[in-house]
């Protein structure tokens, strides 16, 4: 074999939400893409707010192209990084230094980044991950050299489960990844659990001499509905490392732009800051995308329109549930997270796909016999697929 075994094997098959979505494209071109209910992907429906081609617009004006298209440094733009440590400043009362944000080309690449800066060669280290979580977690932890630890949530609330997370912990755990609003199942981890789980990192942490780094992935932080409030993790745990996309807050999924910010009250935080530069750079993730760096700058306080998912929640979780099925209540993001009648996750997934619906079977999430709803589309979409889901029902009562 000329080429690496575990690189050839990530590309042979990919994650399954991909599959889906090649698959609903395939089909849509066969029956027509109104015939096909895709709920696989996470793709924003809602537009990006107005200050986004505002801000294209005046910097394609008001800029040289060399100084808009040319490198900025590895790190970042300074003015972009400097108004980006306003903010986290302004909005939840952070000192950040702008010295400790790394621009990144979005959620994944800061994920990447932050492993790769914190994983020792060679020392077994463990990441411990909640389920349900995102399943390319594991394809970075892995590939950042750790083993992939998956903690079990409560029953019923899918919260974190500090009694469970506490057996994952030892002393070679070196990050806990929290995700909030989590994807898949929308819920906000609320703050006595982020309480809970502060605590009890500081108290491992001490107990094993090293610090537990908490990694916080927050591309859905924006996302939240009926006066929801997502704790700031670094009000809460001094070792964390905040992981920040704008591909749902400002619907630029395509644009790859992010960032990573470093707990100012870190210990040693301008030696793990050094650490991101060093792993960025030997990831080839420096220089994020010049001109989204300038865009996301000046739409620092402006978010999407979140008023269409709110509806399409409401629609499809008061939907499903007076036909009987089991769905965990989504405080945020945009995704249902339903339960298998039969507790089959495969068999929902594929009934569901004899009626042209394509939801995402959530095994490979940590938590089986559940799928996925991205509910982030049309509502006309949505209301059409509710047939469908009746049927489904249907069959299952009859069986």
């Amino acid at each position: 074999m000329s080429v690496n075994e575990k690189m050839l094997g990530l590309g042979k098959k990919r994650s399954i939400i991909r599959e889906i979505f090649e698959y609903s494209k395939k089909r849509a071109a066969e029956i027509g893409a109104d015939k096909v209910f895709d709920f696989s992907l996470g793709n924003p429906s809602v537009p990006a707010p107005k200050e986004v081609g505002e801000a294209i617009r005046e910097l394609l004006e008001s800029e040289s192209s060399v100084s808009l298209h040319g490198y900025t440094s590895a790190q970042g733009d300074a003015d972009v990084r400097r108004t980006i440590a306003e903010n986290i400043k302004r909005r939840h009362g952070v000192d950040m230094p702008s010295e400790l944000i790394y621009m990144t080309c979005g959620a994944a690449a800061s994920l990447s980044i932050c492993l790769r800066a914190i994983v020792r060669e060679g020392e077994d280290d463990e990441v411990v991950v909640v389920a349900p979580f995102f399943t390319e977690y594991r394809v970075f932890v892995e590939n950042a050299g750790a083993r992939l630890v998956i903690s079990n949530p409560e029953d019923g609330t899918l919260q974190i489960d500090s009694s469970d997370l506490e057996e994952r912990i030892n002393e070679r755990t070196k990050a806990l990844i929290i995700n909030s609003p989590n994807n898949p199942s929308g819920v906000v981890y609320s703050e006595d659990t982020i309480k809970a789980v502060s605590e009890l990192l500081k108290r491992k942490s001490q107990e094993y001499g090293h610090a537990i780094y908490l990694i916080a992935d927050e591309p859905y932080r924006e996302l939240v509905y009926s006066g929801v409030e997502i704790p700031y993790l670094m009000n809460y745990y001094p070792d964390t490392l905040v992981c920040y996309s704008y591909s749902k807050s400002l619907s630029l999924p395509g644009e790859r732009i992010g960032y990573i910010a470093v707990c100012p009250d870190m210990e040693e935080a301008g030696e793990v800051y050094l650490a991101i530069c060093g792993a960025g750079r030997s990831l080839g993730y420096v220089c994020a995308p010049s001109l989204f760096q300038k865009v996301v700058a000046k739409c620092v306080d402006a978010k999407a329109d979140i008023d269409a998912y709110r509806e399409n929640r409401d629609i499809i979780l008061g939907a499903l549930t007076e036909m009987g099925y089991k769905c965990a209540k989504p405080d945020g993001a945009f995704y249902l997270f339903v339960k298998s009648p039969s507790g089959d996750a495969y068999e929902l997934y594929e009934r569901a796909k004899k009626h042209e619906i394509l939801v995402v079977p959530c095994d490979d999430f940590g938590v089986s016999g559940y799928v996925r709803i991205a509910y982030c589309t049309d509502k006309e979409k949505l209301l059409g697929s509710l047939g469908g889901f009746k049927a489904v029902m249907d069959e299952y009562i009859k069986d």
